[in-house]
């Protein structure tokens, strides 16, 4: 009997629809759950009559693929990946190949490859964005870890993943390490920065303009035929119009109390960790918290009372301009931790490849994506997205509408946390001149934390003795 191309563990929504993906392109698949009974009723069920082959054990599930056997797990991060990791050595040899396509922590990517490679095996670490539609149709693949592994997984993975409109796959090699799930974990950094700016939208067009929710609804789909062009825009729009099954708005019935899976938080400990600011999808996170103290809320509201009658009602056009520039903030912001990180942990990370990675398959898949892959295609060594060519001119032009409607919020009493948070991101961005000379005074004032002078070279440092009662020691420079 034919071996299996590939194995697979773990039979959740995302591992189940890879698998039927897989077979779907003429791979033979084994799968392995831990609970047999998923794995039976799986086979019984959606892989009945296909080539897709089950185990109840880890032995003979491993037993039954083709060397150089390729394992994929899709399971929950964390311990229950290492676990399975132990597991399975003793039961493969030298060159197979472990992948992680979980939501793993990209540092316990790191970890794992230099473990599994000291027992003679291969590890990837992979992000795998699009839910449980694009597993089965074709996702975003964002793999790394050891490059040996690539020639033999990237036929199954280039064909299982989603095409862009040019016929390019979303998949390519990212790197070394934990580079892939690093990528991966920005990426949900922005689609958290992209739900809550849309959600803000919606929010204006409810409370401001007071559009009934077919009416936003036709307006995301209007959008989503231009500059907004993405898949966020689309499914808003069609979930506007969704009815409960009493004939009602399901939009209307949900609790507006917002779950996370920690990726978002991760995104932001590690643009602290590199001083990279990430105020938006911070902003993003945080609401998301704020958001589940639902009952404190409603006490809070009860307390002040809002006086909303001074504003004017904002337009359709800076309704969507400032979401089109917010929005491109927030992924100027997400390729900035990109860059942050390439060269922290020595990836040489590709950003044209990885904005076209994005474009299709994946939750934040938008059509400026195709700008932004051109944006570094054309400047490889470009220091920050804002500063290209589209970023410039499609700000500049989206400006006016932008600051409009801020300011209307703010008389509304509207609170759009992360359309402003984007604003001051771009206007302290473009400042060639901020107040944090006075912040630097205060540090070496109270702490002799010494600052730099405009009439000096950079890195030259000073100290003042503000009181004329101090001493010339200063502390030392250095970063947290």
């Amino acid at each position: 009997m034919k071996k299996s191309d590939i194995g697979l563990i773990g039979l959740a929504v995302m591992g189940e629809n890879l698998v039927l993906n897989m077979e779907s392109k003429g791979y033979k698949v084994s799968v392995y759950n831990r609970t047999a009974e998923v794995t039976d009723k799986f086979i019984a069920g959606r892989a009945a009559g296909k080539n897709i082959e089950g185990f109840s054990s880890l032995k003979e599930f491993a037993d039954s693929l083709e060397s150089p056997r390729k394992v994929m797990m899709m399971v929950r991060a964390g311990e229950a990946v290492d676990k399975i990791i132990d597991q399975l050595i003793p039961m493969l040899t030298p060159g197979d190949i472990i992948i992680d396509g979980g939501n793993s922590y990209f540092a316990d990517s790191e970890r794992r490859q230099k473990y599994v490679e000291s027992k003679g095996l291969l590890f990837v670490g992979t992000g795998v964005s699009g839910g449980e539609e694009g597993a089965l149709k074709g996702p975003s693949i964002m793999p790394g870890g050891s490059f040996g592994a690539w020639k033999h997984i990237k036929p199954i993975f280039t064909s299982i993943a989603a095409k862009a409109e040019d016929g390019e796959p979303c998949c390519e090699w990212i790197g070394r390490g934990g580079s892939g799930h690093f990528v991966k974990m920005v990426h949900n950094g922005i689609e958290y920065g992209d739900m809550q700016l849309i959600s803000e939208a919606y929010f204006v067009m409810k409370t401001m303009v007071h559009l009934s929710n077919d009416e936003i609804g036709d307006t995301f789909g209007k959008w989503n035929s231009g500059p907004l062009q993405s898949y966020l825009i689309e499914i808003s729009s069609n979930i506007m119009k969704h009815k409960d099954k009493k004939g009602d708005f399901l939009i209307d019935k949900i609790l507006d109390t917002a779950g996370q899976k920690g990726t978002g938080k991760w995104s932001v400990n590690s643009a602290m960790d590199m001083g990279i600011s990430l105020n938006l999808i911070a902003t993003a996170v945080f609401e998301r918290s704020l958001s589940s103290r639902k009952e404190l809320r409603e006490r809070a509201a009860s307390k002040f009372h809002r006086n909303s009658d001074a504003f004017s009602t904002p337009s359709e056009k800076e309704i969507h301009d400032s979401l089109y520039a917010s929005k491109l903030t927030s992924y100027a912001q997400g390729f900035d931790l990109l860059q942050s990180a390439s060269k922290e942990y020595n990836w040489n990370l590709d950003y044209s490849s990885i904005a076209k990675i994005w474009r299709n398959g994946c939750i934040i898949r938008s059509g400026f994506l195709n700008y932004i892959a051109n944006a570094y295609k054309n400047d490889p060594e470009l220091k920050a997205l804002i500063l290209s060519d589209y970023f410039v001119k499609e700000i500049s032009e989206a400006l006016p509408q932008w600051k409009s409607l801020i300011s209307k919020a703010v008389l509304a009493e509207v609170s759009l946390p992360a359309f402003s948070a984007a604003i001051n991101y771009f206007y302290s961005f473009t400042s060639a001149r901020l107040p944090s000379n006075l912040l630097q005074a205060q540090r070496d004032f109270f702490g002799a934390h010494t600052f730099e002078k405009v009439d000096s070279p950079r890195g030259v440092f000073f100290h003042e003795n503000w009181t004329g009662e101090g001493g010339d020691t200063a502390s030392g420079v250095y970063n947290v």
